[in-house]
């Protein structure tokens, strides 16, 4: 068959294609319009997560679950585009490993608003400059983000979802790799990547910013200087891709949470992430958990953080298995309450990914 038949066969499942896409955004604006009179949230993780799962299982290829996920992340964000102009904030600036989590969830059809500092994200929400935002929370080789724990200690906000990021560190600069005399990235990359670093630049000045697209805005700026950044951020701020996935590393994967002020119904297969503190006694800690053994749930993290009003004061975050409203996880809570000195229920999200 020549190929001018085939692509004519293509021009007609095209058509085909733009027609069920637009009947599927007339639906979409019937949601919206319901949303509207019921003052429900436009975003809803647990629908995100229904649609995408049920694609996957009716999948019979040559696409892949992954190539059509991508494709309808697409789909979703101009549905959520044409319900409410939404406002994502996050670490930023512009291609930061922030924003790539945000792109991942959200879509590229949503307004995307950086932020200087995590602190910052949650002041965009709190103040409704944005509905939602992305923080990153741990990393598989450096752990915890402590600073978004902190953050908990006396925001509101609340845990909508999560999203696990494959992270690629690249070596970029705008010179040889023998001419680098300074590299720049954030304190946690510059420890994703110790070993690459000390085989291959251990005589180069390492120096610590805020974001590794700051690091890529000095990089592109000062002669004989690189950065380590995404490859998005490579494009972005026009720099050369000197070595690509240097970090240590090939399961570098952070998880980030989406945050606003909304809370989210049960999935069917939900985590909960809660905060605690402990009153002081021997044994104390081991009391705090017993209940979540009685009831059956599994804790999938446990953290810990100083309170910073009082010396040897901790605060204890908890990820666990299960949606706040299911009875088991109802019950272990309120026990953990009469027991503790403090208990703050962050957000029940869908746990897949």
């Amino acid at each position: 068959m020549k190929i001018k038949n085939l692509r004519r066969q293509i021009d007609i499942v095209d058509k085909k294609i733009t027609g069920l896409l637009n009947t599927r955004a007339k639906i979409t604006l019937n949601v919206a319009r319901i949303k509207r009179q019921s003052k429900a949230s436009v975003y809803s993780p647990v629908r995100e997560r229904e649609v995408l799962k049920k694609i996957s299982a009716i999948n019979k290829g040559p696409l892949s679950n992954n190539a059509l996920e991508a494709v309808y992340r697409e789909i979703m964000s101009c549905s959520l585009s044409l319900q409410k102009p939404l406002k994502i904030a996050y670490m930023g600036p512009q291609a930061s490993f922030s924003h790539l989590a945000a792109l991942k969830r959200f879509g590229s059809q949503v307004e995307y608003v950086p932020a200087g500092s995590i602190a910052d994200v949650f002041l965009e929400i709190e103040r409704d400059n944005a509905d939602y935002g992305v923080v990153p929370i741990e990393n598989s080789i450096e752990g915890a983000v402590s600073y978004t724990l902190d953050m908990f200690m006396d925001s509101d906000l609340k845990v909508c979802a999560q999203i696990i990021l494959d992270v690629a560190q690249n070596l970029l600069a705008n010179c040889p790799k023998d001419k680098i005399k300074r590299v720049y990235s954030n304190p946690e990359v510059f420890g994703q990547c110790r070993l690459w670093l000390q085989d291959n630049l251990n005589k180069v000045e390492q120096i610590e910013v805020a974001s590794t697209t700051r690091a890529a805005q000095i990089a592109r700026g000062e002669k004989n200087s690189a950065c380590i950044a995404s490859i998005l951020a490579a494009s972005v701020y026009k720099l050369k891709i000197i070595a690509r996935d240097i970090e240590d590393s090939p399961h570098n994967i952070t998880r980030f949470l989406v945050i606003g002020k909304a809370e989210v119904k049960p999935s069917g297969n939900d985590k909960t992430s809660i905060m605690f503190s402990v009153k002081d006694k021997v044994g104390a800690l081991h009391d705090m958990l017993l209940p979540f053994k009685k009831y059956g749930i599994n804790l999938t993290k446990i953290e810990s953080r100083p309170s910073k009003k009082k010396a040897w004061d901790y605060y204890f975050f908890v990820d666990l298995e299960g949606h706040r409203d299911s009875p088991k996880v109802k019950k272990a809570l309120s026990e953990l309450e009469n027991k503790c000195k403090f208990l703050k229920v962050l957000g029940s999200y869908p746990s897949g990914e």
